[in-house]
């Protein structure tokens, strides 16, 4: 096992400052949910948070630190699809900050609109995620604002307090399948289980179109796709983070690829059988599992809806039976 990336008290202190601002989230159990699964299902609601997606833990951790350790800086830069940016402006701007994300055109219509309403600051940049990262890091200089990549230890300590609640409250899971973007929740999950000693199996989940982070851990080195085509934004990365692949490369026991077929039925099947939403990186959780199912017969499995920030447009196709467009 390598050494984990904190102590306990690490991230227990973490996560009394994230539940200073914001409730722990439910770990609901789903008859309906079990029965499709063949298997006894707990579902991690991250989409009851405020933004209604996981990463605004990270923000809550990353402004704290910034404040403390570079007390006059004037705000923040970064990039998005739109929960890492809703969670940063959230924060930033709280504490009398400037927030500047940068997403990429064509980005979330209604995740743009949170963002904004958050009070950050829009700039529509380049054709998909990593291009649109590479012009904020670029700007950041320039503008006197401090960079936050997609991958840092303070954003992960913060994100890692999803993975102790979920892990605390049921330390009997035998596997959790997590979604894959830049990788910070798979990293949480994997630092909770560590922190406290557990053998939790962790399962990580990509989109068949955005496969950049699997075929990384199988090569054991940063291998970057030519596209990252999902319609689940949350997924669609071309360019893995080393740093997390550090993590999740050793940490995870497998990472699987579900195509967009296999994510919009897991968006219907959590409608149906939970009457929660999922986006579409909120499902791909389930929709691992759901690949899996044999596999896992007579286990107990907790799966991670990391958001549920999915526009109207694209939920109604998907309730259709349509796949959206990528």
């Amino acid at each position: 096992m390598t050494h984990p990336p904190f102590t306990l008290a690490e991230l227990e202190a973490a996560a009394r400052l994230v539940h200073a601002s914001i409730p722990p989230t439910p770990l609901h159990h789903w008859p309906l949910l079990s029965q499709r699964a063949g298997t006894e299902v707990w579902v991690k609601h991250e989409n009851h948070l405020p933004t209604g997606a996981f990463k605004v833990r990270g923000g809550v951790t990353l402004v704290d630190w910034l404040r403390h350790t570079q007390p006059d800086c004037p705000g923040i830069i970064t990039a998005t699809r739109g929960n890492h940016g809703q969670s940063q402006a959230r924060a930033a701007v709280a504490a009398g900050l400037r927030a500047v994300i940068y997403v990429p055109r064509g980005n979330s219509v209604e995740k743009n609109a949170a963002m904004r309403a958050y009070g950050a600051e829009l700039r529509e940049v380049g054709d998909d995620f990593d291009t649109a990262r590479l012009a904020a890091m670029a700007a950041a200089e320039a503008e006197g604002l401090f960079p936050v990549p997609p991958f840092h230890p303070e954003l992960l300590r913060g994100v890692a307090t999803y993975g102790l609640e979920m892990l605390t409250a049921r330390p009997d899971l035998d596997t959790v399948y997590v979604p894959i973007g830049c990788g910070s929740g798979i990293c949480g999950v994997i630092a909770a289980r560590d922190a406290l000693g557990l053998q939790t199996e962790v399962v990580g989940v990509v989109a068949a179109g955005a496969a950049g982070a699997k075929l990384s851990a199988e090569a054991g080195q940063l291998v970057e796709t030519a596209s990252a085509r999902t319609f689940a934004d949350g997924l669609a990365v071309r360019v893995p983070v080393q740093a997390a692949l550090d993590i999740y490369g050793p940490g995870a026991a497998r990472i699987l690829a579900v195509d967009d077929d296999q994510i919009a039925a897991a968006v219907r099947a959590i409608y149906t059988d939970t009457h929660n939403l999922a986006e579409g990186a909120g499902a791909a959780a389930l929709a691992g599992l759901l690949a899996e199912r044999d596999r896992m017969a007579g286990r107990r499995v907790g799966i991670v809806l990391s958001g549920g920030n999915i526009d109207a447009s694209v939920f109604s196709q998907v309730l259709t039976g349509a796949v959206p467009a990528a």
